[in-house]
């Protein structure tokens, strides 16, 4: 499918790695000019690489962390002189690294949750505004987690931090439709991340050739219960294509909403 993201000017937030750089991927498919960013430079160099080697020649690669402000407000101001002051996509794809139950998290961990999973992505969001805004047309994208509608004990401040995202994506979308700029959420489940395959592997799920999205889902239900009707984990591209949909011409009428790609969790 053609998405109309030829020439499109495309920043995606957490893009070095995992579902992040499976969105950048689709979105430079289709002919997108995508700036990653994340806070390892090496990672960013693997992605400006496979990216220039599909649709954009000259994907760049920004060293920022989105909770630093002045920092995000240095990258888009630079994004900006390179593309005309316009930009039609923004993806925030970054998430939290904290992990623990109620009673064991400090309040460091709460904060940083918050920062990584919310603040920085209203960061973003504020930075890019004007740029988003000069543009012909404009689409947001955070991701949140399936873990908001379904909750596990052991991530309640990253659940507490996307639900954030979750409220002010919708007044987000409230507040940016009548500019017709389009603001969406994307949470996705059981995916086999880096994190996610991390732990199969500190469980005993090993495969020479990577982690088997069977297995792994096998390894899931078997800790904490079965989250999904499909019988296997989710991969990155396919949580990519969905968002790229969302951030592209394709889709010109949906706004507020929050989509599942969770191999189906709501039956029971």
């Amino acid at each position: 499918m053609d998405l109309g993201l030829r020439n499109a000017r495309a920043v995606v937030v957490g893009g070095g790695r995992g579902m992040g750089l499976a969105t950048a991927r689709c979105l430079a498919d289709d002919g997108a000019r995508v700036a990653v960013m994340a806070r390892s430079a090496a990672d960013l160099d693997r992605a400006c690489d496979d990216l220039r080697g599909r649709g954009s020649p000259e994907a760049i690669g920004i060293v920022a962390d989105a909770c630093d402000e002045q920092r995000v407000r240095e990258a888009f101001a630079e994004l900006g002189r390179r593309w005309g002051g316009e930009l039609n996509i923004l993806i925030n794809a970054a998430g939290p690294d904290v992990q623990g139950t109620f009673e064991d998290l400090t309040d460091e961990q709460w904060r940083r949750a918050i920062d990584q999973g919310a603040m920085g992505m209203v960061h973003t969001v504020q930075t890019a505004l004007p740029l988003l805004r000069k543009a012909e047309w404009a689409r947001i994208v955070n991701f949140s987690a399936q873990s908001t509608q379904r909750q596990s004990t052991v991530l309640v401040a990253y659940t507490a931090a996307k639900a954030m995202v979750n409220s002010i994506s919708k007044n987000l979308a409230l507040l940016l439709a009548p500019e017709e700029i389009l603001v969406n959420v994307v949470s996705p489940g059981s995916v086999a991340s880096e994190a996610l395959v991390g732990w199969a592997r500190s469980v005993g799920v090993d495969d020479s050739d990577g982690v088997d999205p069977y297995r792994l889902m096998e390894a899931i239900a078997e800790h904490f219960g079965h989250p999904a009707q499909l019988p296997r984990a989710g991969l990155p591209d396919e949580v990519g294509a969905v968002a790229a949909f969302l951030a592209s011409r394709r889709n010109a009428y949906m706004t507020g909403a929050n989509v599942n790609v969770d191999g189906g969790s709501d039956f029971t």
